[in-house]
């Protein structure tokens, strides 16, 4: 480093700070020698470039063996009092264990580097922080020798945003494999509730391959292993996002196990779960419906929309589908009011908020006050019954199967889902309600028209509202 000094002055020539940096360079470059330095462009999102300082080098990680990480740090110009850019810089043999640390590209996120405050906050600080967390949870992954032949897509990908280039949008080299009658479906999350819908889809046999994406750490556990064990047909188990390649329909139910103390923390924290997985399901799979199982439903189906830039057509959550079954079902089979259950939905904000409705071409213009009370009271019979009915992940996976089936076949059936509501009940806001729309291969082709009760409307649009307040505070 003492050597390149002077070459390394005049290349920062137009960094704010270039004594400062300099001067913690040489520090660092003590500590990590193995680091080489090179000056590079890098392109912002917004389309911007600057030729900016760029280290690479390996850290040196135990988790249960001796690992050395390749990472890539782009130094802004306004270093020191501006965090690196990070990145991993894994080889052709290496998979990226996306998880609370690290997304789908390889981006590095870390507390360090979220509370950096010069001269607190060092490069060499960051590199400590960083061992201490990929000790908790390793970044990468060795692949066998199939999987490194599919990853070397992605790794080229991968490789163009560490240069910086971030075109989300660029086409998949398998978009023309498996296209046509091919039923290709992926469930991303490998907990409960991915299995349960794995097991699901399986059971009603309505697609010609699963893939479930493990984006867990380490070794199958669990489920997963007894997936392979008992060998389930058509199932594939992968933690190699380009296996999802050309789905019709992806389904998330990834969740954040982090250490959250607030509401908003929890949610924060899902989100940057899923700023990690989002750009690369949808890299892989361009055409396919995003169907959103994790919670809070309406909140993630929203980032999801937001994260894919797919059409509001083509994400929906889960919503109140697995609700508005039961609801028929207690009003047919248990309240015996099969004439009142036909086309009954239940509809708005998953939780306490949500309420029954029905189309407006079953509502009577000429019904007596007398048969609305009636309605009324039969309904929240049922409502009731229903509050008693948990959703275990089982009860959500065949929900998540009759969704799956009714989009991959194309059946133009109605489903209460999470759908984009503005424009709805006058509703004004980018929110995600669950609303009665017909379902087909392209997702949402139409949302059904319900009555106009003042109740009902004022009732989502208060959801609406405060899961809009919710919204504005999370960091996309």
């Amino acid at each position: 480093m003492a050597l390149a000094e002077e070459a390394l002055r005049r290349q920062l020539g137009k960094y704010k700070f270039r004594d400062l940096t300099i001067e913690e360079l040489k520090d660092f470059s003590k500590t990590y020698p193995n680091f080489t330095f090179s000056m590079n462009t890098y392109t912002f999102k917004d389309g911007s470039q600057k030729d900016l300082l760029n280290f690479s080098g390996t850290v040196p990680v135990k988790y249960g063996s001796s690992y050395n990480i390749p990472v890539r740090l782009w130094i802004l110009d306004s270093h020191p009092f501006a965090p690196p850019i990070c990145f991993l810089k894994p080889t052709a043999n290496m998979g990226i264990a996306v998880g609370k640390h690290v997304d789908a590209r390889g981006r590095i996120y870390l507390p360090y580097l979220q509370s950096w405050s010069h001269p607190k906050s060092t490069l060499t600080g960051l590199i400590k922080e960083m061992i201490a967390k990929f000790e908790e949870e390793l970044p990468l992954y060795s692949l066998s020798s199939s999987d490194a032949a599919r990853q070397s897509e992605l790794l080229s990908y991968i490789a163009k945003i560490t240069e910086g280039e971030t075109d989300m949008k660029s086409r998949s080299k398998t978009g023309s494999r498996n296209e046509g009658c091919f039923n290709k479906i992926t469930v991303v999350g490998a907990g409960d509730l991915g299995i349960a819908c794995v097991l699901a889809v399986a059971a009603k046999d309505i697609a010609d391959k699963v893939v479930l994406l493990d984006l867990s750490e380490g070794a199958a556990k669990g489920g997963t292993m007894d997936l392979e064990i008992f060998a389930v047909p058509n199932v594939e188990i992968s933690k190699d996002f380009s296996a999802s390649a050309d789905s019709k329909v992806v389904v998330l139910t990834m969740n954040s196990l982090g250490n959250a103390q607030t509401y908003l923390d929890v949610i924060q924290s899902n989100v940057d779960l899923f700023r990690g997985i989002i750009p690369a399901v949808s890299h892989y799979s361009q055409n396919a419906v995003l169907l959103v199982a994790s919670h809070p439903v309406e909140v993630m189906t929203f980032v999801s929309w937001k994260l894919s830039s797919f059409p509001k057509s083509r994400v929906i959550g889960v919503g109140a589908n697995l609700d508005s079954e039961r609801f028929r079902y207690i009003l047919t089979n248990l309240l015996k009011a099969e004439v009142l259950a036909k086309d009954a939905w239940v509809i708005g904000e998953q939780g306490e908020d949500k309420v029954p409705s029905w189309p407006s071409c079953n509502v009577a213009a000429n019904q007596t006050e007398a048969a609305r009370n009636s309605r009324e009271k039969v309904a929240n019979r049922a409502m009731e019954v229903l509050k008693g009915k948990g959703q275990r992940s089982w009860s959500v996976g065949l929900s998540v199967a009759d969704l799956v089936d009714s989009i991959l076949k194309d059946k133009r059936k109605v489903h209460s889902v999470s759908t984009l509501a503005k424009g709805c009940c006058n509703i004004n806001s980018e929110v995600f309600l669950s609303l009665p729309c017909v379902l087909g291969t392209s997702g949402v082709i139409e949302m059904v028209r319900l009555e106009e009760d003042p109740l009902v409307q004022e009732k989502l649009q208060s959801s609406a509202g405060s899961i809009h307040d919710l919204q504005q505070q999370l960091k996309l």
